[in-house]
């Protein structure tokens, strides 16, 4: 097995596979390979991403049966800082105690530092408002992700500042509610008018042809995942006229948290988030027949239109239902106040 460049950081690696590989599964000699500090879950996402190259050619399917003298290059990840650190970023709390806290997020804040965000997260906003008063997940004092929103959506979060808030408030998300009390409620606001006042939307997610966004997905696909939301019309606008723009402001709930999915779901079936930049550039010339004020709102939008509005959980302690809403974001407010006017 060669390994001309072992440094990670953007890197190419270069393996070659020899004969005891042959009729192994891509990701297993892919994770032994690269030894301990790649998980099979990550070598998965890394060949998920397109990052995983054999002979030359990107390979997308884990299961793939590797042979004898494959040449196999792995694009590397840049190394991860050991733990993210505190910085002081405003937030809007809407509840704390030793257990949690819970805060509307505002939209460009991206939730977990990552690729291109080391800085500027909710977690370094997180560590240096909390303080000592981390305790620790995992042996390490940082606050607890059970969730996450797009960095473009705004909303009701839940974050564990204990390992014990941490695993109750998991094992509630990872159960979406189906058994527990957990209740979560978004807003869009959508291009045209859904045909039925409600409707469930069952279609599996996986990577887009790009591998950066998502898709609706055979179900018989290696990186397919069930995927449910349930829509309810709340307002219809352009009603009145004919001749205009349609579009609608509705309330998703999900029944799995897939990365997108209310994005990728509503433009599914025909109605994409207003302003979505990854789903949603098909209907961005209905803009063109707005009144002339409603389309500048909307050319000038940086982000989806879509917005947290809801979350209820059981306190991991007390066990008390907890219920929090936010309203809109002003953005949002101002451009469905000027749909109304259609």
């Amino acid at each position: 097995m060669s390994d001309p460049d072992s440094e990670a950081g953007g890197v190419l690696k270069e393996l070659s596979t020899e004969a005891a590989a042959a009729g192994t599964r891509l990701d297993q000699w892919l994770s032994a390979a690269l030894g301990p500090d790649f998980s099979r879950n990550r070598v998965q996402a890394l060949i998920r991403q397109g990052a995983v190259l054999v002979n030359g050619t990107a390979v997308t399917e884990t299961k793939r049966k590797m042979a004898a003298g494959e040449t196999v290059t792995v694009e590397m990840p840049e190394a991860e800082p050991a733990e993210p650190q505190g910085e002081d970023i405003p937030l809007d709390i809407l509840y704390e105690d030793d257990q949690l806290i819970v805060i509307n997020k505002p939209s460009g804040l991206v939730v977990h530092p990552g690729a291109g965000n080391w800085t500027g997260t909710l977690v370094n906003a997180l560590i240096h408002h909390c303080g000592d008063s981390l305790s620790g997940i995992g042996g390490v004092k940082r606050p607890g992700i059970v969730h996450r929103l797009d960095k473009d959506t705004s909303g009701v979060m839940v974050v564990a500042k204990t390992d014990k808030a941490h695993k109750s408030l998991s094992e509630a998300f990872a159960d979406h509610g189906a058994t527990g009390d957990l209740e979560r409620a978004y807003v869009a606001l959508v291009w045209n008018i859904p045909a039925r006042n409600s409707g469930v939307i069952d279609a599996p997610l996986g990577r887009a042809s790009d591998r950066v966004r998502r898709a609706v997905v055979p179900a018989g696909r290696d990186d397919a995942r069930h995927a449910i939301t349930h829509y309810t019309v709340l307002e219809r606008f352009g009603e009145r006229d004919k001749e205009t723009v349609k579009a609608a402001l509705v309330e998703c709930r999900l029944e799995t948290g897939r990365t997108h999915q209310i994005r990728v779901h509503m433009a599914h079936i025909g109605h994409p988030v207003v302003g979505d930049p990854d789903y949603g550039q098909a209907f961005r010339t209905k803009a063109n027949r707005l009144p002339e004020q409603l389309k500048l709102l909307v050319d000038n939008l940086s982000r989806q239109m879509l917005h947290a509005r809801l979350l209820a959980f059981r306190h991991p302690t007390t066990h008390i239902l907890m219920r929090f809403e936010a309203p809109l974001p002003g953005d949002m407010d101002g451009i469905v106040r000027g749909f109304r006017t259609l």
